[in-house]
């Protein structure tokens, strides 16, 4: 079972981001893992009776469950792997949150997704330092030809984005199952077109910067009775924690000491 990633590792991976805007963290999850999420995302798209949407971005053939973590059961284990979330905390810092988790099921004839950038609706100039890292997480084999996430390597160092409609030179995000693709939110890509009889399916687990609003409000859609139950470190990722000691505080009281009662964390003030 992986259960580690070295230092090392961890700076290699966060400079391929630096640099070409992505990287592959390859056998990252144990297949036990992988297994549960699989069975877990078949019973709730069954349960759920989730249908395709009906708009070019989210496409007519792909299948998609946001706010994973309401559901609780293996999707908990998800944001705070022990080998992926080194990797985003040093390409953010580790006062990341989580923005989304949800699942992006790509069908048989699905078209290629158009090309974007998770950070475009950030009023903020391009190119900037990274405020989203997103990871995919594949439950099965990416490749070219079943709809591998397409990428356009270098693009989160570009002053602009992509025309919606824009046709760019891309590559895809080729990996095996139980491998996990990590990249800066600003670099350009999309779901890929899906050519073969099987699906292609993906977990998008994504963070942001602990100053940055989430894509999902966390704090609303998932019950505090249930946030009570998580590990302290996965409260602080879905806005539980404070910011450098500070952005997010309730009365000076961190809002996971007062969802946890007793415990007292020290804010900026007190530590200088």
């Amino acid at each position: 079972m992986t259960t580690q990633v070295s230092t090392d590792e961890v700076a290699r991976h966060a400079a391929q981001v630096a640099e070409q805007g992505w990287t592959v963290i390859e056998a990252a999850i144990d297949p036990d893992l992988i297994d549960r999420l699989s069975e877990d995302l078949a019973r709730l798209e069954k349960e759920l009776d989730t249908q395709p949407a009906t708009n070019s971005f989210e496409g007519s053939k792909t299948l998609r469950i946001y706010n994973l973590l309401a559901y609780g059961g293996p999707w908990l284990e998800v944001p705070v792997h022990p080998v992926v979330l080194p990797v985003v905390e040093s390409v953010l810092d580790a006062g990341c949150l989580i923005s989304s988790l949800s699942s992006i099921n790509i069908g048989p004839g699905e078209t290629a997704q158009p090309l974007h950038a998770d950070d475009q609706l950030l009023p903020i100039p391009r190119p900037h330092p990274p405020t989203v890292c997103n990871t995919m997480w594949a439950l099965t084999d990416f490749t070219d030809a079943n709809g591998a996430t397409r990428l356009v390597s270098g693009s989160h160092l570009d002053p602009g984005l992509p025309p919606y409609t824009g046709d760019y030179p891309t590559i895809p995000a080729e990996m095996a199952k139980g491998s996990v693709l990590v990249w800066h939110g600003s670099l350009w890509h999309g779901g890929g077109a899906n050519h073969t009889d099987d699906r292609r399916i993906g977990i998008a687990m994504n963070y942001c910067a602990g100053y940055i609003r989430q894509q999902e409000n966390q704090q609303l859609g998932l019950p505090p009775a249930l946030v009570k139950t998580f590990p302290r470190r996965l409260q602080e990722l879905v806005g539980y924690g404070l910011y450098n000691g500070l952005i997010g505080h309730i009365d000076k009281k961190s809002p996971a000491d007062l969802l946890n009662e007793g415990q007292e964390t020290k804010l900026i003030w007190d530590l200088v």
